[in-house]
């Protein structure tokens, strides 16, 4: 999985109509806006520390960064980005969305500052590991192909998960700021197999062409506020896309967008219902977040 996203990712760009899905940043302004300002309300109620940065991981094409980013600059934030992303092919985009970004191949290049930091879809792409009782199941070659060398039911784990949330945790704990985790999921560990494949806005085998499609798997959001917590970070509840974003207010925002641009009412329902309906984005997809206990809790989310 990891090879296989390695390259994937490094060679082209994954997102929009002529890709192989599309995320929500990419749907609505409003998303990256509401993000945007969660992150500028919980940066001033923390005292608006002038060394505070803004940090994205694996941030697409840059569109959420640049929608975030108007939101905090308009706040009256003025720190540094810095965006978490390996691939070439989306370093150049997100140049020309926002030009004055500093990128790292890793977390832990990440500088010793405060964080204002958002994953959203980094970690379901990140390897899973999957168990079988106690044995390890594995791909082998088989017929001239790819094949998993045992089925039953599969317990699902990510060290690379945990590891990067531990380093994110570890930073908010120890220099200040807040991280939102978006992602699809469950918000309680359980076992089952959720490794799948997209290619084509369509779900594919996920042992076939290998590194030509997108590999991910479900977040396991209980397994990731654990480690938060043991890290020193305070976690909030994790609730669902749809909900944050109508507390966040996206109704009144897709109405002032309505009132400014009539012609845009139809885009902007439909952007809205893809969002938050629950047969849509609004009940699979999760937010939770973390942050440092020096640090108020951001809104959105049940107290």
């Amino acid at each position: 999985m990891e090879a296989c996203n390695a390259y994937y990712y490094s060679t082209r760009d994954p997102l929009g109509r002529d890709g192989d899905f599309t995320t929500a940043p990419e749907i609505s302004q409003m998303f990256g806006e509401l993000v945007g300002a969660a992150l500028a309300d919980c940066w001033k109620r923390a005292g608006a520390p002038s060394d505070a940065i803004y940090a994205e991981l694996g941030p697409g094409r840059g569109t959420l960064a640049a929608d975030a980013l108007r939101v905090l600059r308009a706040a009256g934030f003025e720190g540094e980005v810095h965006l978490v992303e390996t691939s070439p092919v989306l370093r150049e985009a997100q140049s020309k969305a926002v030009p004055e970004a500093i990128w790292h191949d890793g977390l832990a290049d990440l500088p010793v500052r405060p964080l204002l930091l958002v994953a959203n879809e980094f970690f379901d792409a990140l390897p899973v590991r999957h168990f079988v009782g106690v044995m390890e199941r594995r791909v082998m070659i088989a017929a001239g192909g790819l094949a998993f060398d045992r089925d039953g039911e599969i317990i699902e784990r990510s060290p690379a998960r945990e590891e990067a949330m531990h380093t994110v945790a570890t930073s908010v704990a120890q220099c200040g700021g807040v991280a939102l985790i978006v992602d699809y999921g469950h918000e309680k560990s359980a076992p089952g197999d959720t490794l799948q494949a997209v290619r084509g806005h369509r779900y594919v085998p996920v042992l076939v062409d290998a590194g030509e499609q997108d590999l991910t798997a479900h977040v396991d959001f209980e397994a990731l506020g654990r480690v938060a917590r043991e890290a020193g970070s305070t976690v909030s509840d994790v609730v669902t896309q749809g909900d944050w974003l109508n507390s966040l207010g996206i109704g009144a925002r897709a109405a002032s967008l309505a009132t400014a641009n009539p012609k845009r009412v139809p885009e902007l329902e439909k952007a809205v219902d893809r969002l938050c309906h629950e047969e849509q984005m609004g009940q699979l997809f999760k937010v939770m977040a973390i942050h440092s206990p020096d640090w108020p809790a951001p809104a959105g989310f049940a107290q």
